[in-house]
Formats: C-alpha cells, structure tokens, sequence
C-alpha cells in the first residue's frame, strides 16, 4: 500500500500543479497580456484543463485508490486526507467527458474578454452569446450526473463541497429577515462621508497598498498586487502569491480591497510546505477562503483599533484630503450604510443582500426560470426590492461582475456563506487570544495571523469545508454570531 500511496502523491502532485498554472495564465490574462493575445490564452488554459482533468480521471487513479485501504490510516494524517480529497475529485470527475471540460475552459476564456468590452460599454447584448454558451455548457455538465432533485447542487458543490441549495437558502432566509428592516433603520442616518471622495493620486494609493500588504506580513519577495478591472488573487504556490485590486483616483475604494485580496492570499502563503504541491495543499472551500479575505477586510480593516494605529499614517499620505478629519468622523464614513449598485463596493450591511440577489438569479438561470436576455431587467427588479436602488445601465447592474463570464456558476453564495464564516472565526480568535485588539491597536497583526495559520490554514484541504470550520471554531456555519455582530456595530438592538 505505501507503494499505491507513494504513487498517488505523484500523479496528484502533477495534476495540481497543472492547475496553477493554468491560474497563472488567467492571472496574466487579467492584468499583463496584450488584449490580442486572447485567442492563443483561451487555447492554452483550455488544453491545460483538459491535461489536467485526463491527468485526474486516469484509470490507474481509480486503481491506486482501490489498492488503498483508508482503514489503516491515521484520519489525521496528511496521506488519509489525499487519500479522502482524490476519491472525492475522482468519483465527480469521472463522470465528465475530458472534451467537455476543455470546452468549458476554452469558453470562459474566450467569454472574458468580450464581457470586459460589454462592461466599457455597458451592452449585455454584447455578452449575451457568450453567456449562453457557459450557461449551456453548465447544462451539458449538469447532465453528466443523471437526473437531479436540484441540478444547482452540482454547481455550489464544486466551490462550497458538500453544501446543499436547500442549506444555503435556510440560512439566508434567516439573513434577509434581519437585513432588510436593518438596512431600512440605517439608511437614514445622516453619516458624512465626503471626505473619502475627491482626489486621491493613483501613485500614492498603490504605494499605500504595498504598505498595508507589508505591514499585514508576509514572508519577504514572494507577493506582488497588480491593478485589474475585478480585483482577485490567484499565484502558483506558497512563495509566489499575486494580488490585484482597481483603482479608483476618486476614493480610497482600492485600499479596503487590497485588505480584502490580502486575506485570500494569506490563506495559501500559509499553507504547510510539506502539502503545499498537492491538491490537499489550498484552501477548503471557497467559503472558507472567503472568510479570510472578509476578516481583513472587515473585522480588521473596518476596525476602530486598527484605524487607531493607521490613521495617522493615512492623513501622513493624504493631508490635503484627511488633515482636518478627525478619526471618529473618518471612522464612521468608512462604515456608512448606503445602499448602492456595486456588490465589491458596499457596506457591510448591504453587501449580504448583493450576494443573496445574485443566488437566487444563478438558480432562476440553471433551473429555467429566467431567459437569459431579461437578466438586466430581472437584476433591476430585485436590486429595486432588496436595496430600495435604481439600476441605471448594465455596466452598473448585470455586466458588474466578471463570475459568469469566467464560467464560475453556482459561486456567488460562497461570499456570504465566507462572511458568515469570517465572525465566527473571528470570535474564536478573540477567545483564544483576550487581547487581539489591543494588538492590532498597537500594530502587532502577527498575532492573528499565526492564530490563522494554525486554527485554518494549517488543515489546507484535508477535511471538508465543514469540518476545518468545527475545528478551527468548535462548530458549523451559524448566521447568528455574524447578524448580532452588525446589529452591535452598528448600533440596532440584539436579540437575547
């Protein structure tokens, strides 16, 4: 059997390595390659796909895990968890034509580009073809399962494993109950926020970020940001991490989505070495990723005691826009509740309703409940519901983010599932460590950051989304913890 393991590390080794390269070059696609070259990319990540996906499904993998008896491994160990990850992979993977999987990359890569230009010119008929045909490719994919109670459950299952539609729905049922009179109760408020909009010198912002990434902590040359129309991190191992944000001369908007970067970022820096080449060797789920990137974003970077600390750093940069701005003043304008069209740019209070609008429209596209060409309208139409807002063209609305052209299908509830997650974490860590606030106050962040790497990070993959979770925090997701949090901050009443 140690022979059958030894194998199987190997070929996984191989795949998993595939696929970060294939997330370089998406990576080089959004922020480096000549516009021309878009052709030649959706070739390469396509071809790599496909490797990657034959690679996977290989007869001899099904062999190797069929010599392995996971009865004699320690649960615990880093083998009983490739062991449990690779069946998982293989048994779905198995079930998908590798001329399916190579199609599905070649469209998404060749879908990119194009919603790039429909989003400049806020066309979604622009978009439109190339939608339908990732939208088709889904159903292609969908199919390969058999019939399904819920064909959604396919799509979420591939970012939040193991997750079902109808558990998802329960829990943001009981999110939208509180938002909604929430943000109806906040929105009012007379919050003065025009001093985080001016100008701001784009040179300035992006050496600030650099500093803020620096200052968070990393280990020395292994992380770069770049500027991208949608922000995301991406990289090809613990030692080459990459980053992106956009950059607004008007506000201070790239700045808290830097934080946010940062947080998905650590999350694989941090990742054991001695895992780091295998597929165990990343994060959870995408949940859980998202839990780390709201948690810096969020609980630190929205925070009092770290603005206690970096404020004066902040005014340093800026005089001209902050001098005479008093933290308690600054504090309040950055965590103004305002409803507004942009999921990447809102509050914490809105932003779950952003996500929830956009669930429910991916279930209404896979299930056939929405044409594909009323999306704009069908988009308007919650937006009015949920956020009280008016959507003013597509760019704004339906064409704002870049998931369905990059074929991400059955992704977008993972950043309010991740949100979720992010308090819950965040309140074990206060318990472990009583004083983490003074810490950050006094700008110690390594702190935290190791809690992280050994609650979270230090698991990579080796357990279900829902496992690492009860042990990093003692138990699974609870909406709870995350809607007291927003009702304390912001100043509505808590239920006992």
């Amino acid at each position: 059997m140690a022979d059958a393991l030894d194998q199987l590390k190997a070929r996984m080794t191989d795949q998993h390595g595939l696929a970060d390269i294939a997330y370089f070059l998406a990576w080089d696609q959004r922020t480096m390659m000549p516009p021309a070259g878009t052709g030649h990319r959706a070739q390469h990540i396509a071809l790599l796909q496909r490797i990657g996906h034959e690679k996977l499904v290989d007869p001899e993998v099904g062999r190797l895990l069929g010599e392995i008896d996971e009865a004699t491994l320690d649960p615990e160990s880093d083998e009983a968890g490739l062991v449990r990850l690779t069946r998982r992979m293989y048994d779905k993977a198995v079930q998908v034509p590798a001329e399916l999987r190579g199609e599905m990359a070649l469209a998404a890569a060749e879908a990119n580009p194009v919603w790039v230009k429909a989003k400049e010119t806020s066309d979604f008929g622009l978009f439109l073809g190339p939608l339908e045909r990732n939208v088709e490719l889904r159903h292609r994919y969908i199919e390969c399962f058999g019939p399904q109670e819920e064909p959604y459950d396919l799509l979420l299952d591939d970012f939040e494993p193991e997750m079902k539609t109808a558990e998802v729905t329960r829990i943001f049922d009981e999110i939208k109950a509180e938002l909604v009179p929430l943000i109806a109760e906040l929105r009012d408020r007379d919050v003065d926020d025009s001093f985080l909009f001016g100008r701001f010198p784009l040179d300035r912002q992006v050496a600030l970020d650099h500093e803020v990434v620096d200052l968070f902590g990393h280990r020395p040359d292994t992380w770069r940001i770049d500027p991208t129309e949608h922000p995301f991190a991406s990289g090809a191992g613990i030692d080459d991490i990459r980053i992106t944000t956009h950059y607004y001369e008007d506000s201070l908007k790239s700045l808290f989505s830097t934080m946010h970067e940062y947080g998905h970022g650590l999350y694989e820096h941090q990742i054991p070495r001695r895992i780091a080449n295998l597929p165990i060797g990343t994060g959870a789920s995408l949940g859980l990723h998202e839990s780390q990137s709201r948690l810096w974003e969020n609980l630190v970077g929205r925070s009092m005691p770290f603005w206690r600390f970096f404020y004066p750093r902040l005014q340093e940069v800026f005089p001209d826009q902050l001098r005479n701005v008093e933290l308690e003043r600054f504090y309040a304008g950055i965590n103004r509740v305002e409803p507004s069209l942009i999921r990447i740019r809102a509050d914490e209070v809105t932003y779950g309703m952003h996500v929830i609008l956009r669930f429910e429209l991916e279930q209404d596209i896979v299930n056939g409940r929405v044409e594909l060409r009323d999306l704009p309208q069908r988009w308007a139409e919650k937006m009015d519901e949920y956020l009280g807002v008016e959507v003013p063209d597509d760019a704004n609305g339906v064409l704002q983010d870049t998931h369905w052209a990059s074929g991400l299908i059955g992704y977008f509830s993972t950043y309010l599932l991740g949100t979720v997650m992010s308090v819950q974490i965040w309140e074990k860590a206060q318990d472990d460590v009583p004083d983490l606030e003074e810490r950050i106050e006094r700008g110690d962040f390594a702190t935290l950051r190791e809690w992280l790497a050994d609650n979270v990070h230090v698991h990579g993959r080796k357990f279900t989304p829902r496992e690492t979770l009860r042990r990093a925090v003692g138990s699974t997701i609870d909406a709870k913890p995350y809607l007291a949090y927003l009702k304390r901050k912001y100043g509505a009443p808590v239920a006992a």
